[in-house]
């Protein structure tokens, strides 16, 4: 069983001769406003672990909030006062006098790594606790997997124009040689259809991208979910999954796209992910008196979009198509406001919103979703300026 009292003293023992500041720390007068950044200072840890650190673990005095300062420890080295301030600019060691503190203020540094690392099961206590109580913001990265997504379409869509310009067009040439001359041609559509399939088979991986991590967003803003450990299970479940819990208020439209998505997600995943071989034989063919035959062989056409008997043969136009009206029906919607909310503006997902409700009652209309997501983005710029 986790306990932090062991955590704690060896954490003191490493960070030694530092200690809570005191009545007795000499500081001179204002040090508080007059304190100057240190060099050594930019060798700190991560702003977060040190505030684990000092606040939770160790439970230093923090001065709390000032103009462009989230926190403050002061500290006592061989009763000399020193902060470690985490400032719009970066979390740093502040001193009374650069030049002559320098050096301690290296050995601050040093101290603090040190005592940083040997405590990292209780920082694996912290996040474990975090999950438990649902205490979480869900990083997004909604709008460059779906640029990502948008870019690779646009190329594909260039390339089949291309292909279609030139289609049924032929390039004949002639070579004369001893024996007469020869003729060969070169269909000029076949580089181009080379190109648009190969794009877009990229274009819809970076579609099943796109959604595994929309799904999760869409699954905490319109539906509430609000259990950490949940969420984490959901990361972790399968694209069907994903789908199944982002659409809870299933629609006959909804089911149609799944059913048909679900189809291009096995059978282009399974062989992608396998290198071009497939699954259960799909790459091996077997000798007989008719010559090579498929070991998966077809005894029915089923209307599916694709067909893998060792090479990628699909109508890519048609699940170009299907992708792209799911798109269209995510926006327009149920999910339109919540749309609005993570993929639009690009908003950290917050857990306890969906706990308190928060999220229900934005998103009951665009007005306002629109509302709440500029307070929101005002509050986070106001938080990243440490505008307080």
């Amino acid at each position: 069983m986790f306990t932090k009292k062991q955590y704690k003293e060896k954490a003191l023992q490493i960070l030694s001769p530092i200690t809570k500041a005191n009545d007795r720390t000499v500081a001179k007068k204002n040090f508080l406003f007059n304190a100057e950044r240190s060099d050594a200072g930019q060798q700190l840890p991560e702003y977060y672990l040190i505030y684990f650190l000092f606040a939770d673990l160790l439970e230093f005095k923090n001065l709390g909030q000032f103009e462009k300062i989230a926190w403050s420890f002061p500290l006592d080295y061989n009763g000399k006062a020193f902060l470690i301030e985490y400032r719009k600019f970066g979390v740093g060691v502040f001193v009374q006098n650069k030049k002559k503190d320098e050096k301690i203020a290296r050995e601050i540094v040093n101290k603090v790594n040190a005592a940083v690392k040997s405590v990292r099961p209780f920082y694996d206590f912290v996040a474990e606790e975090a999950v438990k109580n649902s205490q979480l913001n869900i990083t997004n990265n909604n709008q460059e997997l779906y640029e990502r997504f948008n870019f690779l379409l646009g190329l594909y869509k260039k390339e089949i124009k291309k292909h279609s310009k030139d289609k049924g067009k032929v390039k004949t040439k002639s070579e004369k040689k001893t024996l007469g001359e020869y003729w060969s041609s070169e269909p000029l559509d076949y580089p181009y259809y080379r190109k648009s399939n190969w794009l877009a088979i990229s274009c819809i991986e970076a579609f099943f991208s796109w959604t595994e991590h929309l799904f999760i967003h869409l699954a905490v803003v319109a539906h509430n979910i609000s259990d950490g450990q949940r969420i984490s299970n959901l990361i972790e479940a399968e694209w069907k999954t994903k789908f199944i819990t982002a659409m809870i208020d299933k629609s006959a439209e909804a089911n149609k796209f799944y059913n048909e998505l679900l189809i291009v997600r096995q059978q282009l995943r399974n062989f992608v992910a396998h290198g071009a071989f497939g699954k259960n034989g799909n790459a091996f063919s077997f000798h007989s008196k008719t010559g090579a035959v498929p070991v998966l062989m077809r005894h029915n056409r089923q209307p599916n979009k694709f067909s893998l008997n060792g090479e990628l043969s699909f109508k890519e136009d048609e699940v170009i198509k299907l992708i792209e009206g799911f798109v269209k029906f995510l926006n327009r919607g149920a999910l339109a406001q919540a749309m609005y909310y993570t993929q639009d503006q690009g908003l950290p997902t917050i857990l306890p919103y969906a706990a308190s409700g928060a999220y229900k009652k934005a998103t009951k209309d665009m007005k306002s979703i629109k509302a709440f997501s500029s307070e929101l983005i005002m509050a986070i710029n106001n938080a990243s300026n440490m505008d307080w």
